[in-house]
Order: C-alpha cells, then sequence, then structure tokens
C-alpha cells in the first residue's frame, strides 16, 4: 500500500482498490472514464482513490451488479450531485429498485434522474397495516380510566407483524415494535429492529438506547454491535464505533460489512497491518457470498 504524505489522506492505487472492491482494474478505469468519480492523480498520472471513493464505488458496483447501466449511472450520480449541493454522496443510501435508481439520505427516497420523490408505501396497505395494528392494540375498558388491558398478542406475534409492516408503513411498524417491547422488555429482536427504524428516521439517540438495551439482554448480539457502529460513525464517533465494529466481528467472523467498516476506521486511523487484513477478510467473504 502507498504511504500517505502527513498532510494528506491515505488514498490506494488502482489495483488496490479494484481488489478492495473486489472488481477488475480495467472496470474501476471504465468507472472513473464514464464520469462515476473524479480521483486525483498523482504526478505520474497514477490514479488514487480515497475512503470516499471507495464507498461510493462500492455502492455504484451494486447497482452494475443488478444491472443498470453504467451511462445512466453517470446520469444518476451527476443529477445527484447537483441536487445535494456540498453533502458527500457516501451520506446517501443509493440502490436499485427494479429499472429504477432510488436515493435515500434517511427521510426521503426520490429517483434522482427524475427529481421525483417516491413514497415505499401504497395508502390502501398503510389503511389495512394500521388496522391490524388497532385490532390488536390494547384497549382502556369503557368508562374507566386506569391502565389499558394487555393485548392478546405475544411479543412475538407484535415483532412479526412490525416486520410485514417495515417497508409499507414505518411509522406503524414503531408502534408494534413497542407494543412487543411491552410485552417483553428483554425482546432483543425487538429493541434492534425498532433502533433501525429510529436510526433511519434521523432519531439517533433514541436508536442507540435500544441497541444498547439490546446488548444488555445479549451481549454478543453481532448484528446489534454493527448497527451501533454504523450509528456511531454516523454520530462522528470512529474511535467508539471501531470497537463496536470488532465486538460484531467476536460474536460473528462472517460479518463481511463490519470487516469492510472496520478496515476504513483503522486505515484513517494509520493502523495500516490491521486495515489490510479486514479487507481481506471482506474480499474473502464477498467472494464466497
Amino acid at each position: 500500500m502507498n504511504a500517505a504524505a502527513p498532510d494528506r489522506p491515505p488514498h490506494f492505487d488502482t489495483a488496490q482498490a479494484a481488489r478492495i472492491l473486489g472488481v477488475t482494474p480495467r472496470r474501476l478505469r471504465q468507472c472513473v472514464g464514464a464520469g462515476l468519480l473524479e480521483p486525483p492523480r498523482d504526478p505520474r498520472g497514477r490514479l488514487q482513490f480515497g475512503f470516499v471513493d471507495l464507498v461510493v464505488l462500492r455502492t455504484m458496483r451494486g447497482l452494475m451488479a443488478k444491472g443498470v447501466p453504467v451511462p445512466q449511472i453517470a446520469r444518476v450520480l451527476g443529477s445527484l450531485r447537483r441536487q445535494i449541493g456540498a453533502r458527500a454522496l457516501s451520506e446517501l443510501t443509493i440502490y436499485a429498485d427494479g429499472r429504477r435508481v432510488v436515493a435515500w439520505d434517511g427521510r426521503s427516497r426520490w429517483q434522482p434522474d427524475s427529481g421525483q420523490f417516491l413514497f415505499s408505501f401504497a395508502a390502501a396497505r398503510i389503511v389495512r397495516g394500521a388496522n391490524r395494528v388497532t385490532a390488536l392494540a390494547p384497549r382502556r375498558r369503557e368508562g374507566v380510566d386506569a391502565p389499558p388491558a394487555p393485548p392478546n398478542a405475544s411479543a412475538e406475534e407484535w415483532c412479526d407483524l412490525a416486520m410485514e409492516l417495515e417497508h409499507e408503513s414505518p411509522v406503524e411498524a414503531q408502534a408494534a415494535y413497542r407494543h412487543a417491547l411491552e410485552r417483553d422488555p428483554t425482546s432483543v429482536m425487538a429493541h434492534v429492529n425498532l433502533g433501525c427504524l429510529l436510526h433511519g428516521a434521523g432519531q439517533h439517540g433514541s436508536a442507540e438506547r435500544h441497541y444498547r438495551k439490546a446488548l444488555k439482554h445479549a451481549p454478543e448480539h453481532a448484528l446489534a454491535w454493527y448497527n451501533l457502529g454504523v450509528l456511531l460513525e454516523d454520530r462522528r464517533q470512529p474511535d467508539e464505533a471501531l470497537p463496536a465494529y470488532e465486538r460484531a466481528i467476536a460474536a460473528d467472523a462472517t460479518l463481511a460489512d463490519a470487516h469492510y467498516n472496520a478496515a476504513l476506521l483503522y486505515e484513517r486511523a494509520g493502523r495500516k497491518q490491521e486495515a489490510v487484513r479486514h479487507f481481506a477478510i471482506y474480499r474473502r467473504l464477498e467472494r464466497r457470498r
């Protein structure tokens, strides 16, 4: 790996970036030629890819795997750069939904090429989901100002319902997970999944509390540690995020994304040996997958 100068961030050459991403150097150069990103070059004209480039390219690789043509990806990125201004592309989630490319910033979903905002559910399906939640929800005794009687549904049933509602109606799904926790405050699934929904909605403090409650009841829960790491990164706390990723890996060594994120943080911290080790594990797991 090339040594970085003290006054500049670490970088990867074309061969290194291609190995990390699991693509050929030729494919990587095609992405640059199509305008998917504009990495700087060293004095000898060699491309230099930074951390943000790797994150963006990883997303682009996912779009190409879904059959999205490179020229369309280039148009989408051009539109996104105009739409988000000074914000970094790495702050967005970009994915293929059928034939269209969708961007998500944690609150809104839209098609970058058209600028059209999208809803992740249909009104009729929300009504059906809301009716189901209402049917299961506890009711007050008529004419009595007393705590509601417990619902008949179990915590597991509330979680099942919440998972059905997550993509159709996140608000109703949150309500269902909260009902599950009323029935069983130790439900790790409810804490983790509710934390994910709150995290996606930008409610980082509440999300962290639920991740940590999940870990209180299941200290070796890999996904809870991984989600907590992502959240801490989003809160600009990399020194706390890295141990969370390591705990996730200790609980489940096959969690590829935890290795990838840990590698990036180790690289930023100048701990190149650990970064290379985790990148190598990530590539091996991705090949198997």
